[in-house]
């Protein structure tokens, strides 16, 4: 039976390969504010810049950076063994992939959206899919055994490849608080833009942080909104809208709920104006996306501010 994606992650980190390393910290000076917030029965997640610490501050499908785009493809051209089956052209086959990959990419962004103003994500799985059927066309060899059929390889070169591009690991603290949290009875979600692979790569960090982590416990399936699953990434209105119906079908109320990122602008705005409780987490400058005018504007200040995710025990009276 083929490698499910989790197992896939899981192979992959044994075999100790070298990968792209998280970013030193530069932390924020600012004062937490954290009255509690009574009430709260929903914690949602944003994940990268918040959760988890990511080169660039958030998922990148391409950086301006030549050599860690060069790393990345060369890297997967190799693991998936993709050199034989590509069209022989001057240059280096890294070169060649990179055009087809920039055009697919640069395709998907084009495509239409149901509501007018929506920003259309980009499906790292299909991108790869769509290059793996170009592959196919010249009797492109796998082992499907182990990998699965071209939908499943896709997701697992996804992962890969990003991998590959931008190191990451768990914020501070970040599964000790996933953990108390959920241990509390309080449910949690994601509302974050992300890919198929996003949940394993997130879940791996969090149990690098602490082995001890129930990781079967901390999100609630119902609850996870994902821009790559909704076809729009934020501030598309579309995917807070998605999430808020969602947090009404699990049986709460809005009012119940308190969304946690480090942007304002775009993220925390939006999930205001949706009826969620917000809280800025500002621990740090990468992925951060806090100005004065924010705070110091009523329609957009978060109600709530973090300088460390376990600053949420006592937001939530833990």
């Amino acid at each position: 039976m083929p490698q499910t994606l989790t197992e896939y992650a899981h192979a992959l980190a044994e075999r100790n390969l070298r990968w792209p390393t998280a970013p030193k910290r530069e932390p924020v000076r600012a004062a937490p504010h954290l009255d509690p917030l009574p009430g709260i029965r929903v914690v949602l997640w944003n994940l990268y810049g918040t959760l988890i610490r990511i080169a660039d501050g958030e998922l990148l499908h391409a950086t301006p950076d030549a050599v860690r785009m060069e790393v990345a493809l060369d890297k997967t051209i190799r693991e998936f063994n993709m050199w034989y089956s590509m069209t022989r052209k001057p240059g280096a086959p890294w070169e060649y992939l990179l055009s087809i990959y920039d055009r697919l990419v640069a395709d998907s962004r084009l495509v239409g959206t149901k509501r007018k103003g929506d920003v259309p994500e980009v499906d790292s799985g299909k991108v790869w899919r769509n290059i793996l059927d170009r592959l196919a066309q010249k009797e492109y060899v796998y082992d499907a055994d182990q990998l699965g059929n071209l939908d499943e390889l896709s997701e697992k070169v996804a992962y890969f490849f990003h991998e590959s591009l931008q190191g990451h690991e768990a914020a501070p603290t970040a599964a000790r608080t996933l953990t108390l949290i959920a241990e509390s009875g309080i449910s949690q979600g994601l509302l974050a833009d992300g890919q198929c692979f996003s949940v394993v790569q997130a879940l791996r960090d969090f149990r690098l942080q602490e082995a001890s982590t129930p990781l079967s416990i901390l999100f609630r399936p119902e609850l996870m909104t994902l821009s790559q699953r909704e076809g729009v990434r934020k501030p598309s209105k579309s995917l807070f809208v998605a999430a808020y119906r969602r947090v009404q079908a699990a049986g709460f109320e809005p009012s119940q709920v308190l969304y946690v990122s480090s942007r304002i602008t775009g993220d925390l705005a939006i999930a205001k104006l949706a009826g969620f409780h917000t809280a800025a987490y500002i621990g740090e400058k990468l992925g951060m996306d806090v100005t004065v005018d924010d705070l110091q504007n009523p329609d957009t200040c978060p109600d709530r501010l973090l300088t460390q995710l376990d600053h949420l025990r006592d937001v939530l009276g833990l």
